[in-house]
């Protein structure tokens, strides 16, 4: 029998918050959903200037230190450089965005005060050189069919940033019926938020009170800098930073794609902390959930970036493992299981 989307409340909740766009800088659609879905499961929360969404969870120690579980909420994208007389936009990426990623096809450009539809234009292949072309972001138009001057009346501008359209974002659920895999466009890191909010929702329904107190936020722009984590360890001062993020599968990696998560020991920026990541993993085991450690040379998250400026004392990262990183990307189903059943246990046992 196949899965379909409402058979299973993690997918039926990625594909909601999946709807609403949210390229670095402009997460607000997306902090609207994950703020409405909070008030449903009656949990009050706060923003603060950067944007971060955050929830207090109290602990039955109160001075024990804070622990802060991050998701964050934006995504790659693109962000138009000029436009042309011909009304069609330039564009570079948003993050770490490359041409060959996204193909021709719909895109939706976030105006000041309306969307505007386009086709993300490569040219013609109707050149001698064509298949040897490697396609570079000098080379990338939007086309809007629409005048300068109509561009401006909708607040497109330089600055102004675009992502693919719904229909083409997906989800898709496909593979083998007894443990099916799903596909989406920038499931980084939509299925971290889905994470956050089934932990909470889960806290909730279980009368779950931690040791530790926690902070749950909601962070935005981690592909351009993080600067929504750092904001938010500077004024809250956690002691311990989690990133909840997913894990690529660069060549090489040792992880394997059956809906496990994957555990961080280093990457660019940090090695994270190697206590943290040994109770990770025996808190998880104890919850029959086997992690995958990685190192990374060309990756970092929101946790490893709060540490390299000194804004929390130790730092972790776990989340869902997959591949196509920052594409179309996939990954089993039974990936948002699996993460949430960890964190569930951390949250239960982690005595700091």
């Amino acid at each position: 029998m196949s899965t379909t989307i409402q058979d299973h409340s993690a997918l039926a909740l990625f594909c909601e918050l999946l709807a609403a766009p949210a390229p670095s800088g402009r997460e607000e659609q997306l902090a609207k959903v994950i703020c409405n879905r909070l008030d449903s499961l009656g949990y009050s929360h706060r923003s603060d200037g950067a944007g971060n969404v955050i929830v207090d969870v109290e602990g039955r120690t109160p001075e024990a230190p804070l622990v802060c579980l991050a998701a964050h909420t934006d995504e790659i994208g693109m962000v138009v450089t000029s436009i042309e007389p011909d009304g069609s936009l330039r564009v570079d990426r948003s993050g770490g965005l490359y041409p060959w990623k996204l193909g021709e096809g719909p895109v939706d450009v976030l105006g000041d005060r309306e969307t505007v539809r386009g086709v993300l234009s490569m040219g013609s292949t109707h050149t001698p050189a064509a298949a040897q072309r490697q396609v570079v972001w000098d080379e990338v138009r939007i086309l809007t069919g629409l005048s300068p001057e109509q561009l401006h009346a909708g607040g497109i501008r330089p600055g102004s940033t675009a992502v693919p359209s719904l229909e083409v974002r997906g989800p898709i659920v496909f593979g083998d019926p007894n443990d099916p895999w799903i596909g989406a466009w920038c499931i980084d890191n939509r299925a971290g938020v889905v994470a956050l909010l089934q932990l909470l929702e889960a806290i909730s329904r279980e009368g779950i009170v931690p040791h530790c107190p926690f902070l749950m936020a909601f962070t935005v722009h981690e592909e351009a800098g993080c600067h929504g984590a750092k904001v938010v360890a500077h004024n809250e001062r956690p002691e311990t930073f989690i990133a909840v993020d997913g894990c690529p599968m660069p060549p090489g990696s040792p992880l394997v794609l059956d809906g496990t998560p994957g555990i961080r020991s280093k990457d660019t920026q940090t090695h994270y902390d190697q206590q943290l990541l040994q109770e990770f993993c025996r808190i998880a085991s104890d919850a029959g959930v086997r992690l995958q450690p990685v190192v990374y040379d060309g990756a970092a998250s929101d946790a490893s970036a709060v540490y390299a400026v000194g804004g929390a004392q130790r730092v972790g990262c776990i989340g869902y493992v997959r591949e196509n990183s920052h594409g179309y990307e996939v990954m089993p189903l039974s990936a948002f299981d699996h993460l949430l059943s960890v964190l569930v246990a951390f949250v239960k046992h982690w005595k700091g």
